[in-house]
């Protein structure tokens, strides 16, 4: 095994998924299941603070306890029902190929992969989701070659809780000073720092006025040769090229180490 590891986010980070393809899927869910609200981005957006799916309508309900949804008197397993639909929903949206991979996402995975380095992505999403946007971002020789797709429920507590990445780093064999974690959201960024994970922030959508004070970096997106990273934050480690790449990655892990 290698002796580093960079791990991936996925939403936000692989795709700009949560606006065009998760709010669009819990909205398309609760249109076919006939219920009576909608999520605003606006909404939305306060909703991202709360990690995982199924505790993001449990936390909008217990906000809106005028609401009431029929078999919510099981909540848990209706919640578990209308996740099971909705992600089905997201998955068809990714893969009708409406939703491109973020700028320098694929280049920089295929750079560490080359470059001996493990790959692998640490969600809050359900696994078939992220698999779904992996395959559509990376295709799927280079998904192929990632160590693992760690999300869903596979851990006690989602982000901000460390669980997820402190799961990752022992799967992966490799101690937290051997990884380098790209995030997009504070409460990403917040489980990264929690797992002690020195992390690069590329910012989407819903995320660009979050605060991420223990980021090595926070760019606008991980750039292109000929289009460079944007530094709002935090170190300038860009390479030569102008661009969050594999010498990035070996300065950021020098670093922690």
């Amino acid at each position: 095994m290698s002796e580093h590891a960079l791990i991936l986010d996925c939403d936000g980070v692989l795709a700009d998924t949560e606006k065009d393809g998760h709010l669009v899927a819990f909205n398309q869910t609760f249109d076919e299941l006939g219920y009576p609200f909608r999520w605003s981005e606006d909404e939305y957006a306060d909703l991202l603070k709360v990690g995982g799916g199924k505790e993001r309508m449990r936390h909008y309900l217990s906000q809106h306890p005028e609401i009431e949804l029929p078999g919510s008197d099981d909540l848990d397993a209706l919640l578990a029902q209308v996740h099971k639909q909705k992600s089905g929903d997201y998955q068809e949206i990714v893969n009708s190929g409406r939703i491109p991979g973020r700028p320098g996402i694929k280049r920089l995975v295929e750079e560490a992969l080359d470059a001996g380095w493990q790959v692998a992505i640490a969600s809050t999403s359900a696994v078939p989701s992220v698999e779904a946007v992996a395959v559509a971002v990376f295709g799927q020789a280079t998904r192929d070659r990632l160590a693992g797709i760690f999300g869903g429920d596979v851990v006690p507590a989602k982000k901000p809780a460390p669980d997820i990445y402190l799961y990752a780093l022992d799967q992966l064999g490799i101690s937290a000073d051997h990884a380098v974690v790209v995030e997009d959201s504070e409460s990403g960024a917040k489980a990264a720092a929690a797992a002690g994970i020195a992390h690069i922030v590329t910012v989407s959508h819903f995320t660009r006025d979050d605060p991420f004070p223990d980021a090595v970096v926070v760019v606008e997106n991980l750039g292109e040769p000929g289009c460079p990273a944007t530094v709002l934050a935090g170190d300038d480690v860009r390479d030569d090229r102008g661009v969050i790449g594999l010498e990035s990655l070996e300065r950021i892990a020098r670093s922690a180490g």
